[in-house]
């Protein structure tokens, strides 16, 4: 991965020094860029490295989210376009192309509310005393 993401190739701006290409886990990669040139660059560089060690990338598992862009050229992988996503999930994470990573949050914040809810019975329940509920 990182022969591939080590040239000129420009992620998005992460701090005020530093930039981010990419995120990857085990076998998931999100290739990250200002630009659709310079995503589409990344993808076929990523592309090139995998095959030089006999890996192959599944057309069918990768798409394109565009966030915050007008832009709609194609990013292709091996001449075939990649499927342009309104949301996309890695590692449990939502980002969707208007709210960006609100609707994880909403999403996080409803899970949450909903375990309390469940939790609220049990903590209001007159079978528990003030000393059992404070210890748990």
């Amino acid at each position: 991965m990182k022969t591939s993401t080590s040239m000129e190739m420009h992620g998005i701006q992460w701090t005020d020094r530093m930039q981010l290409n990419d995120l990857d886990l085990a076998d998931d990669l999100a290739l990250l860029s200002q630009t659709q040139q310079q995503m589409q660059e990344k993808t076929n560089s990523v592309a090139a490295a995998s095959a030089a060690v006999g890996l192959n990338i599944h057309k069918g598992k990768s798409t394109v989210l565009r966030y915050n862009t007008a832009c709609i050229n194609q990013i292709t992988l091996h001449g075939e376009d990649l499927e342009d996503v309104k949301t996309f999930t890695y590692l449990g994470s939502i980002i969707d192309e208007h709210d960006g990573s609100d609707t994880d949050v909403r999403a996080r914040i409803g899970i949450a509310r909903a375990a309390y809810l469940q939790l609220n019975k049990i903590w209001n329940s007159k079978q528990m005393s003030e000393f059992s509920v404070q210890m748990s």
